[in-house]
């Protein structure tokens, strides 16, 4: 087994990260965002009898200027099936190997949904894993409508005749910007936490063709904004950011028909599946209870481990 670290090129990590349908944190714009951001990252390439089996992306943050953490979130990609003891072996390499000044700490939360898959043997687990909702962009329409929750088709249905214009938003930082303004007066509001707001205009912006990185939805009500969402682009696949909606929005069930425009926006796009962003029943129940009842697969990963 050979690990080259930050030797290769973004063009065949695209490649293999479309078409293993791999997770917005393995894209390799994600990392370059970050990098931006001045956040450390690490790409590994995985050589097994001479051939790449795998790539991994580490998200680096040391702490006190003591010990440093790298996680290596949904990751590795595993470019090919490899036998359990293989990938622990893997697991185990990439461990040692890891470019970051010690001590240090490397952390995986592998895409798996196991937590007692044989390759995380040599590993410990540190943390229980996250849930989000799946959609499987790939069905009929007639197959999406029937999948979601009756009542939240029946919103859909009423957001449908409540004389609302979806309209989409373009690149220019000038046209979503005050969504990401909004967003940030609602984590100041109410205690939520998530990637900083600089990471969405860098990450936008980290390909010349922006139609690969964002899709922006509004929603308005008699000429004014009433709900928002912006949705990030990586490969084959596409992650629920952010999202807004005022008093008439919410009324007028918005959010019901701006995912639903979402769905098939996506679609054209050769998008497979939509990662929902995460749910928590008991701190965040009303947005879980509206992913959930969108129709996707609730999944929960295996965990973190050290």
């Amino acid at each position: 087994m050979h690990i080259l670290w930050n030797q290769i090129d973004y063009q065949p990590w695209d490649i293999a990260h479309a078409t293993h349908n791999s997770a917005m944190q393995q894209d390799w714009a994600y990392g370059t965002s970050l990098k931006a951001l001045g956040i450390e990252v690490h790409r590994a390439e995985v050589i097994l009898d001479g051939e790449t089996v795998a790539l991994a992306q580490f998200i680096c943050r040391r702490y006190g200027f003591l010990v440093g953490f790298a996680l290596c979130t949904r990751g590795p990609i595993w470019l090919k099936p490899l036998p359990a003891d293989e990938r622990a072996r893997i697991y185990v390499a990439l461990k040692r190997s890891l470019p970051m000044k010690r001590p240090r700490f490397a952390l995986f939360s592998p895409d798996t949904l196991d937590p007692s898959d044989e390759s995380l043997a040599p590993l410990t687990r540190v943390m229980t894993g996250y849930s989000t909702v799946l959609i499987d962009l790939t069905q009929t329409p007639e197959a999406f409508r029937a999948g979601m929750e009756g009542r939240w088709r029946n919103r859909l249905v009423a957001s449908e005749k409540a004389s609302l214009n979806v309209v989409r938003t373009g690149a220019n930082p000038a046209q979503y910007r005050w969504l990401l303004e909004e967003e940030q007066s609602q984590r100041q509001s109410k205690g939520f936490h998530g990637l900083p707001i600089e990471f969405v205009e860098s990450y936008i912006h980290s390909r010349s063709q922006t139609s690969k990185t964002m899709l922006v939805l509004r929603a308005e009500h008699k000429k004014d904004k009433v709900a928002a969402m912006l949705f990030l682009l990586h490969g084959s696949s596409a992650t629920y950011h952010v999202g807004w909606s005022n008093e008439t929005g919410r009324d007028t069930n918005a959010h019901n028909l701006l995912l639903w425009q979402a769905f098939h926006q996506l679609k054209e796009r050769g998008i497979r599946t939509l990662d929902l962003g995460g749910i928590n029943t008991r701190s965040l129940a009303g947005i879980s209870r509206f992913k959930i009842g969108s129709g996707g697969k609730v999944v929960t990963y295996a965990g973190t481990y050290v």
